[in-house]
């Protein structure tokens, strides 16, 4: 972006450490006066702004890394998210602000995070009166865009703390760097002592532990540091060996032949059997995003410097199999529909021997001809053609995705509109599984019935990661017509963790209401589409020193 130049910002390489920022003007940009757009412009004015601000080439930002996302504005009656092309902020803003922090949770008189929902109506409140890793990014990019990150310092270091702890599932220890799923604040009246009781996964449906917890958590430290230039969080010892005890969980070598993570059912968002065990796009992506973060952020000392070696030779690994072997498009599925099988040796183009015959029959109407996406996991003789939402949208953020590939995302969310956002964005995963199908892959589980919960429902969390992917393609229409379509139900409904059906009409059958990250997705994305800046905090620039896809294996010429 030119308006970067002029700001005296010059392009961060994503290989340096925090210690280096500095020679990139960072600690400068602390001292510039914050850019203050006053209410009061006129309606054109204000449009222009706007489009100067979102009117990005079709590749994409140029620039996102070096991008500093100052958030500058605090308190529930000036808002940040009011919309750039209205008169007035829209009446949902406010309502979204007073709910958010009403799920605050405090630990020893310091907010700490926010509960997954403030649902009082609902019987069962299971666990969703407690701080998840996972549902907290969304309430702290908006704190962080609005100028208030000290909720969000004190839940990365909350969670560090809990990262040492021992952890054991039914009497088998956990690795030591895992990141709790979910942790409550236990108030004892006598002794009058707040103490945290984490989740590891022991009190989890299915007893799985989270692998992307620890993913999200240093993606959140990363969007910590570029929104408040603070330097110094990352930089102390235990966040350095935080980071160095996720990755080695992750970094660590087995018998998996390929660069991706061996991943169990109910590892991430999607928490419950569905099928994605194996190679989950939703892990992959975040992984790649993960080890991109943390090769900025470590730093090359004796200790961070063999994990940046092993960083970038995964990396390189990881960006040519998920961009060679998830991709699909239209040549693409004609190319496995023509698949010869049994093939042996370097030279074989079906390495996976997929059978042709296995490709489901939807996916021939679903593709368009302009238009592609990461399917839902690739392993030996399975392809999962499903369409998975949030491992897409961090594929574009993390530049995992060419920009020719974001683009097709983009192209493939637009023509195929009404399947993956009809009436409520955004389809969690597309289509739904059914009948037969649907009782062997879930185990008959009554949640996840076909076009609801993970199983083809939609979520308006996912919002705002639409809403990143589109300011980062050059797409920010996308994201407004997404918008309208959330303004027009989700107060009104109550803001509903989730909705049912084909369209994504009706509100879940067991949905909370009062869903905090529905509130804080809403409006992370209003604040982004406001200000684009914004979403450097959580938008990483293509690494120009990555390898490009190769034609034919590497292994060819050994």
């Amino acid at each position: 972006m030119e308006g970067t130049k002029e700001m005296g910002l010059r392009n961060v390489s994503s290989h340096c450490s925090i210690s280096e920022m500095d020679d990139y003007d960072l600690l400068r940009l602390l001292d510039k006066p914050r850019l203050n757009i006053e209410r009061q412009r006129s309606f054109d004015e204000r449009s222009l702004i706007s489009e100067l601000s979102i009117g990005l080439t079709r590749g994409g930002l140029d620039n996102f890394e070096s991008t500093y996302s100052p958030g500058g504005r605090s308190g529930i009656e000036t808002p940040a998210s009011s919309a750039r092309n209205s008169f007035e902020p829209h009446p949902m803003v406010a309502d979204a602000w007073e709910a958010l922090r009403r799920s605050l949770v405090h630990f020893r008189g310091q907010p700490v995070g926010t509960i997954a929902a403030y649902d009082h109506a609902s019987e069962e409140v299971l666990n969703y009166n407690q701080v998840f890793v996972r549902d907290f990014v969304p309430s702290a990019l908006a704190f962080l865009m609005n100028g208030e990150p000290d909720i969000v310092k004190n839940f990365l270091l909350k969670t560090l703390c809990l990262q040492g702890w021992e952890k054991r599932i039914d009497r088998f220890k956990l690795g030591e760097g895992a990141m709790p799923a979910s942790f409550k604040v236990h108030h004892d009246p006598i002794r009058k002592l707040d103490t945290l009781v984490a989740d590891f996964g022991e009190s989890a449906i299915g007893r799985v532990a989270p692998v992307d917890s620890g993913f999200w958590w240093i993606i959140l430290l990363r969007a910590y540091t570029k929104s408040t230039g603070d330097l110094s969080l990352a930089e102390t010892p235990d966040c350095q060996k935080g980071m160095r005890l996720i990755l080695t969980l992750c970094l660590s070598e087995g018998f998996d032949t390929f660069p991706t993570l061996l991943c169990a059912d109910g590892c991430c968002m999607i928490d419950r059997r569905m099928g994605i065990y194996g190679y989950p796009i939703e892990i992959q992506a975040l992984f790649f995003m993960v080890l991109r973060c943390s090769l900025a952020m470590l730093k090359p000392d004796a200790e961070g410097k063999e994990f940046i070696e092993r960083i970038v030779k995964r990396l390189h690994a990881l960006s040519y199999h998920m961009r060679s072997y998830f991709w699909l498009d239209f040549q693409r599925l004609n190319d496995i529909y023509r698949y010869k099988t049994e093939e042996y040796s370097h030279t074989a183009v079906n390495k996976f021997n997929v059978i042709p015959d296995s490709i489901p029959e939807w996916v021939f109407e679903f593709m368009p001809t302009r238009g592609g996406y990461f399917i839902g996991n690739v392993s030996p003789a399975r392809m999962d053609f499903r369409w998975f939402a949030l491992g897409n949208c961090i594929a574009i953020l993390s530049s995992l995705a060419t920009p020719e590939q974001s683009l097709a995302i983009m192209d493939l969310i637009e023509s195929r509109w009404e399947e993956l956002v009809g009436e409520m964005p955004l389809k969690i995963s597309y289509p739904a599984i059914e009948s037969h199908e649907w009782r062997i892959v879930t185990g008959c589980d009554p949640k996840n019935t076909r076009w609801s919960y993970h199983n083809g429902g939609s979520w308006p969390v996912l919002l705002w990661l639409l809403t990143a992917a589109c300011i980062k393609t050059g797409r920010p229409q996308i994201a407004r017509r997404a918008i309208e379509l959330a303004e027009s139900r989700l107060l009104k409904d109550n803001w509903p963790e989730y909705y049912d059906g084909k369209l994504g009409k009706y509100i879940g059958k067991q949905a909370r209401k009062y869903q905090t990250w529905s509130i804080a997705g809403y409006l992370v994305a209003k604040m982004m589409l406001e200000d684009p800046s914004h979403s450097g905090m959580i938008s990483l620039e293509e690494d120009k020193q990555m390898k490009p896809v190769l034609k034919r294996s590497s292994s060819w010429t050994c």
